[in-house]
């Protein structure tokens, strides 16, 4: 109970439901460290379906941000409305000084990122970027390996493969469907919706470096679903020693969001977020960790905001929810967006 009264839980606004990560955090168990005082959705009928699924009251969902404000005071918020949304909540709450997550990729173009980034640091606000594969145990041990205990040398090529059969194949709501696949919404498809997780995890990686070179292909197989956007795409960063290849699709036969890192030495392979295969040279025998994960409060996206609010955290630059980290990521797509369409290498300034 002392704890609980040192620390009360950050009081937290949900801004949107229309991505259905939104359950992460509606459907979360209580850990003490946050509190959701309110919520923004203007469409009643996902509002109801979502608050009687978690069991949340009506009283606290409001149809605009205003509202929200003349009635609850958060310290912080989280984003899960369209990509095209995070601006226009950032531009509403760090005048405010209130902090904001937003789910990846940062925002929907890189005028857009510079447009937030510019607000946040004028605020002084944090402004931090949720993927899964932040929280991935795996992840963290392939770091570790690579840049605390030096297991495979330098690091030449990463692989990055991120996706699944599609969003209308494995059934997302409608909600979610219409700005998914929507080019103003989303940015681009399969490009932006997976493609931003290599970006990040290569720019944590490399330490924040960013890539001299960018070079994407992008194709929609499937013009029957989606006929505005791509669902196929393959991105190639180019370090002065490194290659890295992002592979974002919807057409994975089987979900997936693995990780390869190859060095002079050796390799590491993320399998999923709790599973490490590692061989250290032609000679050696393949290894294998499991049961991987991570450590409060670097296991939650929410925990984390938590620490961050309350001032126990502060984010390095190439840490994977950083600003900076992010604004990279948003450098990469961007290219990678520009590439796709004339064919050629992009060169990062």
């Amino acid at each position: 109970m002392k704890a609980q009264e040192q620390n009360p839980p950050v009081k937290v606004a949900v801004i949107g439901l229309t991505h259905t990560h939104v359950h992460w955090i509606l459907g979360r168990e209580d850990r003490g460290d946050i509190e959701i005082v309110g919520i923004v959705e203007p469409n009643t009928d996902l509002a109801e379906r979502y608050t009687k699924q978690h069991g949340f009251s009506m009283d606290i969902v409001y149809p605009t941000m205003d509202a929200l404000m003349e009635n609850v005071k958060p310290e912080a918020v989280t984003a899960f409305g369209t990509i095209y949304d995070h601006l226009s909540v950032v531009e509403f709450f760090a005048p405010k000084g209130i902090h904001i997550m937003v789910e990846k990729p940062l925002a929907v173009s890189l005028d857009h990122a510079k447009k937030m980034q510019a607000l946040a640091k004028k605020h002084n606000i944090h402004l931090l970027t949720n993927y899964e594969t932040t929280w991935y145990g795996s992840n963290l041990k392939a770091y570790e390996m690579v840049h605390q205990d030096n297991m495979i040398g330098d690091i030449r090529k990463i692989v990055v493969h991120d996706g699944h059969p599609g969003p209308k194949e494995i059934g997302v709501n409608e909600e979610f469907l219409e700005w998914l696949t929507d080019p103003k919404l989303n940015g681009a498809g399969a490009l932006t919706d997976f493609g931003c997780y290599g970006a990040n995890l290569s720019t944590w990686l490399m330490k924040g470096e960013k890539p001299q070179s960018v070079f994407a292909m992008t194709a929609t197989n499937k013009p029957d679903l989606y006929p505005k956007v791509d669902d196929e795409a393959t991105i190639i960063l180019q370090y002065p020693k490194t290659q890295v290849i992002i592979q974002a699709s919807w057409n994975w036969p089987v979900s997936r969001k693995d990780v390869e890192v190859y060095g002079v030495t050796g390799q590491i392979i993320a399998d999923n977020g709790s599973t490490i295969r590692y061989q250290l040279g032609d000679n050696a025998q393949e290894q294998k960790l499991t049961d991987l994960k991570k450590e409060s409060p670097n296991d939650d996206p929410f925990t984390l905001l938590a620490a961050v609010v309350r001032g126990q955290i502060t984010p390095q630059d190439a840490d994977l929810s950083a600003l900076q980290n992010n604004m990279v990521v948003m450098e990469i797509l961007d290219a990678a967006m520009q590439s796709a369409k004339s064919g050629k290498v992009v060169k990062l300034k």
